[in-house]
């Protein structure tokens, strides 16, 4: 069932809400959260798509907010409220309600989405394209215990990576992260079936792709120890490789769907690594609503990183992003050592230069 509102309010909008509910035949409210989506006009429907798919997991109610910016500077001042409201089939097994807000109100799209939240239940702000780089100062983003970015959508997606370690609030989270959940999952269970020491990862992927990036802030946070960044052609992430006192072990996944797990003194294994849809990268971050601490690790720990990072060519041809010499030393080298040897490498080099110039 549709309802369109045109020039409306918050107030007509729970009415219609209401309205919609007892004509279907279900007055009870059954849904978890709000998902609050914002979006553009381009991108709405994929989006609307995959949060209506993730509601069959979690009953939602899903706003969907549209900022349509006028390039009359007549219009602008006009402020408008357009709504169209979707319960039952239409709306998979939540409710939902489309926003379209234009002139003034554009910049108070809280104040409407406000009244539209279901009482007692928490919130999720879901940025599928131009999202903020602090979400938490956001003023949709500061109603809401979950905020979640997709990096892989914005043109520099590294940069914006550098820029939300330095702005992590808890309840931050990005859709590059979810997406390597199953390669952390795998890497983690096939360290789990040796009892070996890792010296060294390779990470293989696309060029800026977030999602590589923090697949190899993950591994150098956790394991300490040297990770570099190789480039290939895709699908996304292609291969890891760890050397370790056992052997080598290999997880490459070349044509994106089926990838194989090579383990030193075992046959070779196929695992499935699919590429996800966006629809199960949402319901798997619906799941959980508390902070995700291993991501603000890997996130914070690659700050330096990414900033002192640079292709560096190789013999082979091909670039690799290189840790920063502090990290890399520090990683090869004991604690103590590192700790001593820190006054040496910081040593500034100018004074002879200067005692020159007083000479003469």
């Amino acid at each position: 069932m549709k309802i369109d509102l045109t020039d409306t309010t918050a107030s007509k909008i729970n009415k219609a809400l209401v309205q919609g509910r007892r004509a279907i035949g279900t007055p009870a409210v059954g849904m978890v959260l709000t998902l609050v989506i914002v979006t553009d006009e381009e991108n709405a429907y994929d989006a609307l798509k995959a949060a209506s798919d993730a509601s069959r997991e979690h009953p939602s109610r899903t706003l969907v907010v549209i900022k349509r910016v006028s390039r009359s500077p007549r219009d602008r001042t006009q402020s408008r409220l357009d709504a169209e409201v979707r319960v039952g089939a239409d709306a998979g097994t939540g409710e939902t309600v489309v926003l379209r807000l234009y002139g003034e109100v554009v910049d108070h799209a809280q104040s409407v989405v406000l009244p539209l939240l279901l009482p007692d239940a928490p919130v999720v702000v879901w940025w599928p394209v131009n999202a903020p780089l602090d979400p938490a100062k956001d003023p949709l983003g500061a109603l809401a215990q979950r905020r979640v970015t997709d990096t892989y959508a914005s043109e520099q997606p590294v940069r914006d990576l550098a820029t939300r370690s330095g702005t992590y609030t808890p309840g931050d989270t990005d859709l590059s992260w979810t997406r390597i959940t199953p390669w952390r999952s795998m890497l983690a269970a096939a360290l789990d079936q040796v009892a070996c020491e890792v010296s060294a990862v390779e990470v293989e992927g696309e060029e800026f792709n977030p999602s590589c990036e923090l697949l190899a802030m993950w591994l150098a946070d956790r394991l300490d120890v040297p990770v570099k960044r190789s480039l290939s052609s895709g699908p996304g992430l292609t291969a890891v490789r760890m050397d370790t006192t056992c052997g080598p072990i290999h997880l490459d996944r070349a044509d994106g769907t089926l990838a194989t797990l090579s383990i030193e003194g075992q046959p070779d294994r196929a695992v499935a690594l699919k590429r996800r849809d966006t629809a199960e990268l949402i319901a798997e971050e619906l799941r959980r609503l508390d902070p995700d601490d291993t991501y603000a690790s890997a996130l914070r720990y690659g700050v330096d990183r990414l900033k002192a990072s640079g292709p560096v060519p190789k013999s082979d041809g091909r670039a690799r992003l290189a840790l920063p010499a502090p990290v890399e030393a520090a990683a090869k080298a004991p604690a103590a050592q590192a700790t001593a040897q820190a006054p040496v490498r910081q040593e500034p080099p100018a004074p002879e230069p200067a005692r020159k110039a007083e000479v003469k």
